[in-house]
């Protein structure tokens, strides 16, 4: 029977009393019974809209039929035709603003939780159903792919399918890129990335990690070594800063550092060996979902007052909705209409504060958004021990520098000329972060699925 309820049923989570003191995932997923029953409120429309606003085309109405009549198994096969990375995907996709967004019966009430359900269903397949993926075949043609970040693995996975062997090149020493190092464990278990990784390898897909593409090999090298294309997906991991006096001072990260430090370096363990400031004040200056993951890491490591300090109101920030209410509940304080203008020395080269300025928002800008404009005498200060910059990353320079005729962009973007992320240098073909600038996971993931499609119909031509 169908369930005609206007309201989501709620995700069981992490009290956030509890929560705010430890790295466990705050969500704690839903029952059998509750997945069930919320599988029931779709409409199974026809024309699936929904499928429609999914950057890897999931047929979202057919896995979630197959959950709703209980065939579990049968839904993951209707996911993993379309993404490589379904448990990935159910946590930090924004399907409120893609999916979700479209659905027919968010017209009078709330949608269906299409992400809740993808996430479901792949937890529930990987702990009663999963087997080692079967290695495939391949046929004889190889690619290089530069990164096993979230576009790069997706690329990699759809061209092994095809027969492709696919070697990925990492910069780090773990591959999953933004996956491992920029995201927490309380939002994205690493363990589940790893096992979405290891599925991958089963498949035949090599990964070679402290790879630096540009340094230690370069992308001319891999096509003198036999490979007939290579995608490069390496991201957009160089942070930005405001150019503001006082950057350079003990106590300021950017958000990179500080996650990174935190989720790949694991600084929040006891016996770990990578330092980390246990800081007692600490300010992010941003709004997006970065933003929000360093401030809620810094609540978790101790800090007893954490603040966002964004330039724009409340309405305006970028990070997504369920972000933004986890730091509210968690107790961060959000400074918005507020903009930096100088961290203050103690004077011996720590952070003792930030002087700030009130700010009002004024006629919108080139991006729609009504451009923050400083208030008359309005400066003041926070007394701070700890400044995370978040406000933005651009692609490392390293492969454009050292890669001939590879058209890039005034913010060091590279050039693609169609969906396909086709490139100015034969056979090199780029998507993700490393095209876009920093944006979602699911749109890396999308980039990654048409540029393995576009790689395969090049090598067929070829030959």
């Amino acid at each position: 029977m169908a369930n005609m309820s206007n309201k989501k049923h709620p995700m069981p989570s992490q009290e956030p009393q509890v929560r705010k003191h430890n790295f466990k995932e705050v969500a704690t997923g839903y029952t059998y019974e509750m997945a069930i029953e919320e599988a029931k409120r779709c409409l199974n429309c026809k024309t699936k809209p929904c499928q429609s606003k999914c950057p890897v085309a999931i047929d979202i109405p057919a896995f979630i039929e197959k959950l709703a009549s209980e065939d579990i198994k049968g839904a993951y096969e209707v996911i993993s035709r379309s993404s490589a990375l379904a448990s990935v995907c159910g946590r930090v996709c924004p399907q409120e603003s893609q999916c979700e967004s479209a659905c027919v019966r968010g017209r009078q009430g709330e949608s269906v939780a299409i992400g809740r359900l993808e996430r479901f269903v792949a937890d529930y397949y990987r702990e009663h159903y999963d087997s080692p993926s079967e290695k495939i075949t391949t046929n004889g043609h190889r690619v290089a792919i530069i990164g096993a970040g979230p576009s790069g693995l997706t690329a990699a996975g759809d061209l092994a399918k095809l027969g492709y062997d696919v070697t990925v090149f990492e910069a780090l020493h773990t591959p999953g890129g933004v996956l491992v190092y920029g995201i927490p464990e309380f939002r994205l278990p690493k363990d589940i990335v790893q096992a979405e990784i290891s599925k991958l390898e089963q498949m035949g897909v090599k990964i070679l990690t402290n790879m630096v593409v540009g340094k230690i090999i370069t992308v001319d090298e891999l096509f003198e070594d036999g490979f007939e294309a290579v995608y490069i997906a390496s991201g957009a991991g160089l942070p930005r800063f405001m150019g503001i006096k006082g950057e350079e001072l003990n106590g300021v990260y950017s958000a990179n550092e500080y996650l990174t430090r935190i989720n790949l370096m694991k600084a929040y363990l006891p016996d770990s060996k990578t330092p980390i400031k246990k800081s007692k004040r600490v300010a992010v200056v941003g709004g997006g979902n970065v933003a929000m993951d360093a401030a809620r890491s810094a609540m978790r490591l101790g800090a007893e007052e954490v603040y966002i300090v964004y330039r724009r109101g409340l309405e305006e920030l970028p990070a997504r909705k369920e972000e933004i209410e986890h730091a509210q509940e968690e107790g961060v304080i959000f400074k918005t209409l507020t903009n930096p203008l100088e961290i203050l020395n103690d004077g011996n080269g720590n952070v003792r504060g930030i002087k700030c300025v009130q700010m009002e928002l004024g006629e919108p800008d080139e991006s729609g958004r009504r451009a923050p404009v400083e208030k008359k005498d309005s400066a003041f200060e926070i007394e701070l021990d700890t400044v995370i910059m978040s406000i933005g990353t651009s692609p490392n320079p390293l492969i454009r520098k050292t890669t001939p005729r590879l058209e890039t962009n005034k913010k060091g973007c590279i050039v693609t000329f169609d969906e396909s992320g086709k490139t100015s240098r034969e056979g090199v073909f780029a998507g993700g972060d490393a095209v876009t600038g920093a944006a979602t996971v699911i749109l890396a993931m999308g980039a990654g699925k048409s540029a393995a499609k576009a790689i395969d119909e090049y090598i067929k031509n070829k030959h």
